[in-house]
């Protein structure tokens, strides 16, 4: 088991390679849609999108165990609210590897006497809890961050304590909304792994959205937050520090 896990880990470079490449292709296509002059190339972005988005499919086999054996370290965790949110996040992750497994063999006609949209809003389901549960996650360690820098500079207490010399309520929620900021800003500049990862789980979230016609936007923003998302993933991967963990 451990071998098959360590050998698909091996593909997740590869997979977030062609993942970029499947969103940049997205975005230009989007950019140049109305460009008469460009319908060649319009249609190379579209094969090549296609393509990724294949090859992907087949990184992406062994992945639903990698979710499970991700559910079942996270069970372990001291942290209850972490617990909840990777396990329930991980497992959501493996119901979609699942879903697209499932996808991927009826496109190659392996199993034909599925209801393929079906099985699609299901994926993206399952995807949309996975991400929520993850920006959950994120929003628990700001949040901790938060408390830790103001229990240390008693920020907080000063500004219960002076609130304004004239007891104007506007200027008292003005300060204390200047020193919210300025307390998120603080946590967030020294907190490089926190930031890359709620910024890439926001934009993720935005392509279940969007398929699930929560949030509709346009295939331009899906592929841009798809390219951002995954350049951030690759990044993680060259830099490991900027991995969160857990």
């Amino acid at each position: 088991m451990e071998s098959f896990i360590k050998f698909t880990n091996q593909s997740q470079g590869k997979d977030r390679i062609f993942r970029a490449t499947q969103y940049a292709c997205a975005f230009l296509k989007y950019l140049m849609r109305n460009k008469s002059s460009r319908e060649e190339l319009v249609k190379k972005l579209h094969d090549l999108e296609s393509s990724m988005s294949s090859g992907r499919k087949l990184f992406r086999l062994g992945n639903t165990v990698n979710s499970l054996d991700a559910a079942r370290q996270t069970l372990h965790l001291s942290d209850p609210v972490l617990r909840l949110c990777l396990t329930v996040s991980n497992l959501n992750r493996a119901l979609y590897f699942i879903c697209d497994n499932v996808l991927w063999a009826r496109n190659l006609g392996l199993i034909r006497d599925i209801d393929k949209e079906r099985w699609r809003l299901n994926a993206s389901r399952y995807y949309y809890f996975a991400l929520v549960m993850s920006l959950t996650r994120d929003a628990y360690f700001i949040a901790q961050i938060m408390v830790q820098r103001a229990r240390r500079r008693r920020y907080e207490q000063k500004v219960h304590q002076h609130p304004d010399d004239h007891g104007d309520a506007a200027c008292v929620l003005v300060t204390k909304l200047d020193a919210f900021l300025s307390l998120l800003y603080e946590s967030l500049r020294n907190n490089p792994p926190v930031v890359m990862d709620t910024v890439k789980n926001v934009c993720d979230l935005v392509i279940p959205l969007d398929r699930l016609g929560i949030y509709q936007t346009n295939a331009g923003v899906v592929g841009f937050c798809g390219l951002v998302s995954s350049l951030l993933g690759i990044l993680s991967l060259v830099r490991p520090t900027l991995k969160m963990a857990p």
